[in-house]
């Protein structure tokens, strides 16, 4: 996605080198996209699974380089925290292009998909037209791993099923491919809920790991690797 090179002056520093990455900045947009009223640097620490320091010089370059985010105005009897920009909404805008639904996924219907560890806490998300950008899934499954998740499993909407990527199935049947349709039926309601458009080569993937917020960023890791 061309669109990231646009993130590249935040990595800049005569110092040192920012330890936040690319997922954090876009996992931040989604954040505070989600609480137009405002969220604090603490929380946002949490929600990313950064240090203090590290949210602190984030927020610094959303609000300083970037120009994303701004602390409303003191008038208002509490502040409570930052908020997008009109800039950060244009630029937040393009990102939900390519990845317009990221939320948590219900492992009832997952089952016969992923291999269950213990207190796995998955998400989901939807990349648009990104089925050519798949090769093995190890890309997606390391993208995840490197923000400590337990790794991702990619799935292909053809137009009518939801499946495994042919790669990812050795000599197996159309059959064997397929997903559920008590499966497909879940991801096509969430979909449908956000109101957002199903089309071939849409890529669903599922994040792992041992809380939501891993779980998330492992997602949204393994989904910029298709951009």
């Amino acid at each position: 996605m061309k669109e990231l090179s646009e993130l590249k002056p935040l990595f800049e520093s005569l110092t040192i080198k920012p330890t936040f990455d690319y997922v954090h900045i876009i996992l931040s947009l989604f954040i505070f996209g989600e609480n137009p009223a405002g969220i604090g640097r603490y929380r946002l620490k949490d929600e990313l699974q950064i240090g203090s320091g590290t949210a602190k010089s984030l927020v610094k370059k959303l609000k300083d380089v970037s120009e994303f985010i701004v602390v409303p105005d003191a008038g208002e009897r509490k502040r409570k925290g930052h908020v997008l920009t009109e800039k950060g909404y244009k630029f937040f805008a393009k990102v939900k292009k390519k990845i317009p639904l990221l939320e948590k996924a219900d492992l009832t219907f997952l089952k016969d998909i992923i291999i269950e560890p213990e207190n796995v806490n998955p998400y989901f998300c939807l990349v648009k037209n990104a089925t050519k950008k798949i090769k093995d899934g190890i890309e997606q499954r390391d993208a995840a791993i490197k923000v400590n998740g337990y790794g991702a499993t990619c799935l292909v909407y053809n137009g009518k099923d939801i499946v495994f990527p042919s790669k990812f199935v050795n000599n197996g049947s159309e059959e064997q491919k397929k997903i559920n349709q008590k499966t497909l039926k879940y991801f096509t309601s969430k979909i449908e809920k956000a109101k957002v458009l199903f089309e071939k080569d849409d890529v669903i993937i599922i994040g792992l790991g041992e809380n939501p917020q891993i779980s998330r960023l492992a997602a949204l890791n393994a989904a910029l690797t298709l951009f």
